[in-house]
């Protein structure tokens, strides 16, 4: 039962709506939009246990901190790998959003994507980091869902819809049809996992190794998921494997499309396998809306071409795909009828009508 008290301070509490991505981590005010997106990494002296940045400030020390500090990001593959410091950032972010706030401000009431196919004892993970962040009550959404509701997709009509959500961690894609999720698969190769291919190439190409920021920066300046009719150049820095010394190279999209291949044509299989696993009512509606494409992987140039070519379906990017999923969270706070019937059976506790 809700209290007296619970319910007036509700009134006033700055409800949230969070992407907690692998990479990136996206905060929700009603009040004030989007106000926080900022990497999900934080930065820890591990001498004194104590937590130096967090988000950008983090971020910038990757790679280039000492013996005793350590730049980490807490969540893997979508999920909570290290439970104290993902609280800690939560609780970081959220004293972020409430700065501008100078009366006392309620706990909030927390909307927040998870990925598919995750435990139960990753999703308790996930409630558990929220409530001890400073959270009032936390609602779990299966992030393909939040995306679509992002992108405005009427979900919760009989015909089907299709959404792939290409992560930092995890690409996540499901067809949904009356407001739930019909036909799914999670597959830990996302855009973490693309960067580790551009390294890796670079590594047995050119014998030079590149730090995680650089591989990133190749990708999202010249990565491509098909080759171009007229190459992109890039030089990059690194370190020679056989001197140990400083070595800059020139890499090209060419290459870079042959480092991702790998990973590209494994998502574009399970994209089918999803396809070929859905009823053929939802898949006549598929093919006539398209293939939604979200999340930051969206982004990578000719992805949604190599995928409509394998599926023969019309994909479409979301408009700003990387802020669907927490847009998503936002929609959901507006209405709560809704917010009941697409959150998770596992979340605890109720959203009270106001």
């Amino acid at each position: 039962m809700i209290s007296f008290f619970e319910s007036l301070f509700g009134r006033f509490a700055h409800d949230l709506g969070i992407d907690l991505g692998t990479a990136n981590t996206l905060v929700y005010t009603k009040e004030r939009g989007i106000v926080i997106n900022e990497p999900s990494v934080v930065a820890v002296n591990i001498r004194t246990d104590q937590i130096l940045a967090v988000g950008t400030e983090a971020y910038k020390m990757v790679g280039r901190t000492p013996a005793h500090i350590v730049a980490s990001k807490p969540l893997v593959d979508g999920v909570i790998s290290d439970f104290e410091v993902t609280e800690k950032m939560l609780k970081y972010f959220f004293k972020k959003v409430n700065r501008e706030t100078l009366l006392f401000s309620p706990r909030p009431r927390v909307v927040i994507g998870i990925p598919l196919d995750i435990t139960e004892v990753e999703r308790k993970a996930v409630e558990d980091a929220v409530l001890s962040a400073g959270g009032r009550e936390a609602f779990l959404i299966e992030q393909p869902m939040a995306a679509a509701i992002g992108a405005r997709l009427p979900v919760q009509d009989s015909r089907g819809w299709m959404v792939v959500d290409i992560g930092g961690g995890t690409t996540d894609i499901a067809v949904i049809s009356l407001g739930g999720i019909v036909t799914s698969r999670s597959l830990k190769i996302a855009g973490n996992e693309l960067n580790d291919d551009i390294v890796k190439f670079a590594r047995d190409f050119f014998n030079v190794l590149l730090g995680e920021r650089t591989a990133e920066h190749v990708k999202t300046k010249i990565g491509t998921a098909a080759v171009l009719s007229e190459p992109l150049y890039m030089k990059v820095r690194g370190r020679d494997l056989l001197t140990g010394l400083p070595k800059e190279i020139i890499i090209d999209s060419t290459q870079v499309n042959d480092a991702l291949s790998k990973s590209i044509r494994t998502i574009v299989e399970n994209i089918r396998s999803v396809v070929e696993s859905t009823p053929p009512e939802l898949v006549a509606d598929i093919s006539e809306n398209g293939i939604l494409l979200t999340g930051g992987g969206a982004l990578l140039r000719n992805f949604d071409h190599i995928i409509s070519e394998a599926t023969g379906i019309p994909v479409v990017i979301a408009e700003d795909p990387l802020t669907c999923v927490v847009r998503g969270a936002a929609v959901l706070l507006d209405d709560i009828d809704f917010l009941h019937r697409v959150a998770t059976p596992d979340t605890p506790g109720s959203y009270p009508s106001v």
